[in-house]
C-alpha cells in the first residue's frame, strides 16, 4: 500500500514528460466521479494498492504522478477521462433589460434542473458535464432559444482546469453524488441552533 499526500507533478510538465519515456508508466484509472475525491483506495492497472490522501482543497488530474520509484523506474499515474461539459455563455445577456435577464435565467435554471442536470455558475459562464448525448442536450438547449444565450462544448479536462477543488467535485461527482456531498463545508455555523 503507498500512500499518497501530494501529487509530485504532471506527465505535462517538461521534466515529467522527459522521465516518463525511460520509465514504466503505470496508471491509476479514475471514473468521472472519483477525481474530485481527495481521499481514495484504489489499485492501480499494474496492481499496486494506493491510499489517496490530498489536501480538502486538492483534487487530482489526468496525468498527475502519485508515485515515483527510482528503483524500478516506475511512475504511476492518474487517468481520467472526464466527461465533456456544455459551456453555456451568459455574456451576450447584457444587452438585455434586468427584467429579460432574470426572466432567461430563470428559465434556463429551470430547464437544467428539469433535466435534473448538475451545473456550476462562474462568472457569465454555466458548466454543465454531459450526462446524456451531446445531441439531447444541444436540443434541449434550443428547444428553449434562450435569447443572448450561447452554448458549446468542450473537453472535462480543459474545464477542470478553470474551476477549484470544489466546483469540481460539483461538477464531476454526478454519478454518486448524494445530496450530502454538497453542504459539507458548512457544518460550523449551524450547530448552535441546536442546544
Amino acid at each position: 500500500m503507498i500512500l499518497v499526500e501530494k501529487i509530485l507533478g504532471n506527465l505535462r510538465d517538461a521534466d515529467w514528460h522527459k522521465r516518463s519515456h525511460e520509465a514504466t508508466v503505470d496508471y491509476l484509472a479514475l471514473e468521472q466521479w472519483e477525481a474530485p475525491k481527495n481521499r481514495l483506495r484504489k489499485a492501480s492497472e499494474g496492481g499496486t494498492e494506493l491510499a489517496i490522501s490530498l489536501p480538502r482543497s486538492e483534487h487530482l488530474h489526468n496525468d498527475d504522478v502519485l508515485y515515483y520509484d527510482e528503483a524500478s523506474n516506475t511512475i504511476i499515474a492518474a487517468r481520467i477521462a472526464l466527461k465533456e461539459v456544455m459551456v453555456i455563455e451568459l455574456e451576450g445577456l447584457e444587452t438585455l433589460s434586468p427584467q429579460e435577464i432574470l426572466r432567461v435565467c430563470f428559465e434556463l435554471g429551470h430547464g437544467l434542473g428539469n433535466q435534473h442536470w448538475p451545473s456550476v455558475i462562474k462568472g457569465s459562464t454555466v458548466y454543465v458535464p454531459l450526462s446524456v448525448d451531446q445531441k439531447v442536450m444541444a436540443s434541449v438547449m434550443k428547444t428553449h432559444a434562450f435569447e443572448g444565450v450561447k452554448s458549446h462544448f468542450a473537453p472535462g479536462e480543459e474545464i477542470a482546469a478553470k474551476l477549484d477543488a470544489r466546483e469540481v467535485r460539483m461538477l464531476f461527482a454526478g454519478a454518486d453524488a448524494t445530496p450530502h456531498h454538497h453542504h459539507d463545508h458548512g457544518h460550523g455555523h449551524g450547530d448552535h441552533h441546536h442546544h
